[in-house]
Formats: C-alpha cells, sequence, structure tokens
C-alpha cells in the first residue's frame, strides 16, 4: 500500500481512559505502525486544541499530521509543534449557519433549558461553530431533540445534534453543529484535500459522535470497549444505511491482545488491509 490515512478518536478509543483493560503492547504496536512514512495519522475528537495536545503530552501519543477537534468543528495541520487552523474548514461550515454563531444560539433555548436542566458547557468547550450543553443521563432524547431542531429550523439554522455520554462524569453530552461539521464531514473533507478515498482510508470510535462516520461508507472500526448502546445505534445504522461491509466492531483475539483501544484499532486496520499486519508485529 503506497498510503494510508488513519483516523481515530481520542477518549477511550485510541486514549485507555475507560473501565476496559488494555493490551500491554498494543500502544507501541499502534506508534509502530503509524510511524511508516506510508501513514498520515489523524486525531477526530470531541476535544479542544488545547485539551488534544494536553492528551499527547500526558499518553506520550504519535504525533499526528491533523487534528479535527471540537466533534468536526475545527480542524488543524500539525508540523512539529506548529499547529495550522483550516480556515478553509470553516468557511466549509459556515456557510450552513448564514452569519449566525454559537454565541447566538442559546437564547433560542432558554425556557427549554429551565425545564429540562440543560447546562451550558465551559467556555473552553465551546467555539464559533460548536455550542455544547451537560444534560442528565435520565433525560428524555427525543422530544428534547425535535424541540430544539424545530427552534433552529425556525431560524433558518442547518444544524446537527449530537449526543454522547461522558461515562467517567456519568452526564449526556449534547453538541450543536452546522450541518456539515460532524466528525464524518471532516474527515471526508481530509480525505477529499488530501487524495484519499474509501480504498485507503479506516476510522475508529466507540461513542455516539462517531456514529456518524460508523456508520457511513469510510471504512469504521468499533473498538471492543465501545458500551453497549453504541454497539447496538451501530449496527442498526449501517444496517439502515447499506454499509455493512465498511463496519468492523473488535472481538479481540488478533495478535494476543483484547481488541480494547489501540488493540482495537489495529485490528480493524488489518481486518481491511491485511497486508498491513507486517507492520504491527
Amino acid at each position: 500500500m503506497k498510503k494510508i490515512l488513519i483516523c481515530t478518536d481520542l477518549d477511550r478509543t485510541l486514549l485507555p481512559n475507560g473501565e476496559a483493560p488494555e493490551s500491554p503492547d498494543a500502544a507501541a504496536r499502534f506508534a509502530q505502525l503509524v510511524s511508516r512514512p506510508e501513514v498520515t495519522l489523524a486525531y477526530v475528537s470531541g476535544r479542544h486544541s488545547a485539551l488534544v495536545q494536553s492528551s499527547i503530552a500526558e499518553y506520550n501519543l504519535p504525533l499526528p499530521h491533523w487534528v479535527i477537534g471540537d466533534v468536526g468543528s475545527t480542524m488543524y495541520q500539525v508540523t512539529g509543534d506548529r499547529w495550522q487552523y483550516s480556515s478553509s474548514w470553516e468557511a466549509e461550515i459556515s456557510k450552513d449557519w448564514l452569519g449566525f454563531k454559537a454565541s447566538d444560539l442559546p437564547s433560542l433555548f432558554a425556557d427549554i433549558a429551565d425545564l429540562t436542566y440543560l447546562t451550558l458547557q465551559e467556555n473552553a468547550k465551546q467555539n464559533h461553530y460548536k455550542l455544547s450543553y451537560y444534560l442528565p443521563l435520565e433525560t428524555d432524547l427525543q422530544p428534547l431533540q425535535d424541540c430544539m431542531r424545530n427552534r433552529l429550523k425556525e431560524n433558518n439554522i442547518e444544524a446537527t445534534l449530537i449526543y454522547s455520554i461522558d461515562e467517567s462524569a456519568a452526564i449526556g453530552l449534547l453538541d450543536i453543529l452546522p450541518t456539515n461539521a460532524t466528525k464524518l464531514h471532516a474527515v471526508e473533507f481530509l480525505m477529499q484535500q488530501q487524495g484519499f478515498d474509501s480504498s485507503n482510508t479506516v476510522f475508529a470510535g466507540d461513542s455516539g459522535n462517531d456514529l456518524p462516520v460508523l456508520a457511513s461508507a469510510v471504512p469504521a472500526i468499533l473498538v471492543a470497549n465501545a458500551d453497549k448502546d453504541t454497539i447496538a445505534q451501530a449496527q442498526f445504522q449501517t444496517q439502515q444505511n447499506g454499509t455493512t461491509d465498511y463496519f468492523y466492531q473488535a472481538s479481540g483475539g488478533f495478535l494476543g491482545m483484547n481488541g480494547n483501544y489501540s488493540a482495537g484499532i489495529l485490528e480493524g486496520i488489518a481486518h481491511y488491509y491485511p497486508t498491513l499486519q507486517s507492520w504491527m508485529e
């Protein structure tokens, strides 16, 4: 293979920060794989850039070539210590909001927030094109999201609502993004800009905000430590979308590893691209 684009979520996908155990040699094998000159590595995370940088330092992660942050609403090219913000990606997603910024939107939901315990996340977790809330796990999501979508539609704002769970804090996360600012659209934009396609790209994830990519025609991996709800949703959505051939659920056993975190990423890459197994051994 001349080149491959490896895109991976961070928390509980590449980062072993969930309850499941990590295979002892998995992180080293992943680092070995992505050090190859044929590999372009992209981190695709809900974290903002400062938190991505801190995770790279804390977990001694390989330095990526690209970072898609804030659930797809920011993109950076990484060259050594230099992180170059992608203004072309911002221009792409800004079209959906017709001049609105995230800071303009909370007033649309003020009465809803009073009734549902929607709580704005910290300022550091917001940006021009990402509005993020916390909400209790017991929230009845469907009517809440329907109401919010109606408010956005009334103002001609084309938006996507992405729900996920912070397991460590036991709280729900709700992100409002431009329609074209999901992780899927960001990965597809990066593929197009860098000359990759579905024959030489792979994505790995574990949670709700990864579902748009997991259920797409981008070859995708769900690591074994994913929660049961995400597994069920990914299986259902791939069946609905007719993309089951582009979905792989890691189960363990590959090179004696357990399929969790980076072990699952490696297992999935070997599933799609068997010739690359020699790069991991």
